[in-house]
């Protein structure tokens, strides 16, 4: 499956349950990093795959509360809505352990030899249910 779309997000993420302000600040940084890494009219049509990794060090935000301002921050600037999104996929890792590379997009990669704080997003067609891995 290839990338329609792929950013990093080089901080620690905000939760949605997180202080409203700081949820706010953090939407826009989102919007800003996606704003520079999309130029095109957003997508309307299709089956849309939504992909977060979060790179972690020390007592990690909870990976299902910081996807939603994620999404939310890149509806209308990459997906026209998001009902689009039809498949979310949401992995954390902690950076002390040993991550293999191999087979990781170039992006992604890059900021686990970083080994810096981020969140790498990745916006992709969506499968079929039956090439999807559920096991």
């Amino acid at each position: 499956m290839s990338s329609i779309f792929e950013v990093l997000l080089p901080r620690r993420p905000i939760s949605h349950q997180g202080k409203s302000r700081s949820r706010e600040e953090w939407k826009e940084f989102i919007y800003g990093r996606a704003f520079k890494a999309w130029n095109q009219t957003p997508i309307s049509g299709g089956r849309l795959k939504f992909t977060v990794v979060y790179l972690c060090e020390s007592d990690p935000a909870d990976i299902n509360n910081i996807i939603k301002p994620i999404q939310d921050a890149m509806n209308s600037l990459v997906y026209a809505d998001d009902s689009l999104v039809h498949d979310v996929t949401g992995h954390m890792r902690l950076l002390a352990d040993p991550i293999d590379i191999v087979g990781l997009p170039q992006l992604l990669a890059d900021a686990v030899i970083s080994g810096a704080e981020c969140v790498y997003v990745q916006i992709s067609n969506s499968n079929e249910l039956n090439q999807e891995v559920i096991r």
